[in-house]
């Protein structure tokens, strides 16, 4: 079968490998109908989310037909249409009960303590082959996959794999409410999400930070007030449009990865080029600027913003991707504004399934952030696209069939 493989920093390619099998009893074979590209594969490429092992197949995002299932999957069976949530779980262990799927104690190969386990990740979370391909094992598949209503298509159904879930869990972390002012940082698809999700839990007004003018348009667009930080400091802005007072909420859906506030897009963004970017370090990276919002070694740029920007007493969510190496925090700022900060890898098969009724009964349309869709054959093209941010390029679909 073809698959989006990684070789090392910098090196991707579209590659022939062999067909995925059943080896646990709780597997399931699926073929994939749609993948995408998301803005976390691009931290494995770059090499800001170490530890990738050679020859993991990428993306972690999918929706398709099972083949196969293991003896141990009771509840679906070949023919079924499922959405695969990014995230794995067992469905038995105490956290998934709570339902803080994220942190299930089974899925992870290397172990409970290890952490949330996903498809296409470093070694740390598995590693477990990804979901750009034209098939994949899912592991613990009866407490995994999601059966999917028959009037969600595959372009509705892929939003629902990871980015809208993670944006809704991201304003779930904000601990949003009836009349919120939340300041949204970053208008990417998941930022973009958060939006939605903001309002959808009552907000009364969302402000969204960014430097990208067609990802401002789409937050405008779903009733945001936009604030270009390449024009104007965002802190600044922020508290002059609350009255000086600042924001109840802020979710954070950059990371570390993002771009500088100067300059337009860094020099990592052409790292997707095979080899390019091998005897780079996380270190030359950011001394390079790659991965911050403004010039310097400040890779915690959007966290800065948001506790700037916070009321006193205030709550910050953070679903932005950052490395276990990363030790930056403005802590004594926070503290002395009593915030409250809640963090973390979205529980997907928590948060999935409410959603999925959203849109199966028509009450929200997560079309709206689905940009761009390429076969499977366009896919590293896609990837340089998507990862110097040209314009329309926020959310890219994948038809691993084309």
């Amino acid at each position: 079968m073809k698959a989006v493989v990684f070789h090392g920093i910098g090196d991707i390619s579209l590659d022939n490998v062999p067909d995925p099998s059943i080896r646990h009893d709780q597997d399931a074979i699926v073929r994939l109908t749609a993948s995408a590209i998301c803005g976390t594969d691009l931290h494995m490429v770059r090499g800001t989310l170490p530890g990738m092992v050679p020859g993991t197949i990428l993306g972690h995002e999918g929706v398709g037909v099972i083949e196969q299932v293991g003896r141990g999957v009771r509840n679906l069976k070949p023919g079924d249409r499922v959405l695969i949530p990014s995230t794995i779980s067992c469905g038995c262990c105490s956290y998934c009960r709570t339902g803080y799927t994220a942190q299930c104690d089974s899925a992870n190969p290397n172990g409970a303590a290890a952490g949330t386990a996903f498809f296409g990740g470093p070694k740390s979370t598995g590693p477990i082959d990804g979901l750009q391909a034209e098939y994949a094992r899912t592991p613990l598949a009866h407490a995994s996959l999601i059966k999917l209503p028959e009037n969600i298509d595959d372009e509705r159904a892929i939003l629902l794999s990871d980015i809208f879930p993670t944006g809704f869990f991201g304003a779930q972390l904000a601990e949003v409410r009836d009349g919120d002012t939340v300041a949204v940082f970053g208008a990417g698809p998941v930022g973009q999400f958060a939006v939605a999700s903001a309002f959808m839990l009552g907000a009364g007004r969302v402000i969204v930070v960014d430097r990208l003018t067609d990802r401002l348009a789409m937050a405008r667009a779903q009733g945001a007030e936009a604030v270009n930080f390449d024009e104007e400091d965002p802190v600044a802005t922020i508290l002059a449009l609350t009255g000086g007072i600042g924001v109840d909420r802020v979710i954070d859906a950059v990371g570390v990865d993002a771009v500088h506030a100067q300059g337009g897009p860094a020099a990592s963004q052409d790292a997707v080029k095979q080899g390019e970017a091998e005897s780079r370090t996380v270190t030359a990276q950011r001394n390079e600027h790659d991965g911050n919002w403004i010039p310097g070694d400040a890779p915690t740029q959007a966290l800065d913003w948001g506790v700037a920007a916070l009321a006193k007493a205030g709550t910050l969510g953070v679903i932005g991707v950052y490395p276990p190496n990363d030790r930056f925090f403005p802590l004594g700022v926070a503290m002395n504004k009593n915030l409250t900060i809640k963090m973390g890898n979205c529980n997907h098969r928590a948060v999935t399934p409410g959603l999925v009724e959203r849109v199966r009964n028509g009450s929200f349309d997560p079309l709206r952030v689905l940009s761009t869709r390429e076969p499977m054959m366009n896919v590293i093209d896609a990837y340089k696209a998507f990862d110097q941010r040209q314009p329309g390029w926020i959310k890219v679909a994948l038809d691993p069939a084309a």
